[in-house]
């Protein structure tokens, strides 16, 4: 399955994934873990281990500071 991923603010990437693949499993290719950012599907977080069922996702990196 080819997975169209917009990383907010930056780039789009097509990333080809497995049957059965789960969005954890998406970011693979990408150089941020699940801890780092949150999987949007039509604006909604999804859970990094739910099967991938959208052929376009958004990725939202999170932020931390003081």
């Amino acid at each position: 399955m080819r997975v169209t991923v917009a990383v907010a603010g930056e780039d789009t990437r097509e990333v080809e994934v497995d049957d059965g693949a789960t969005y954890a499993d998406l970011l693979e290719p990408l150089p941020y873990g699940a801890h780092e950012v949150s999987v949007l599907v039509d604006g909604r977080p999804v859970p990094e281990d739910a099967p991938v069922e959208a052929d376009e996702v958004e990725v939202l990196r999170l932020v931390k500071g003081g």
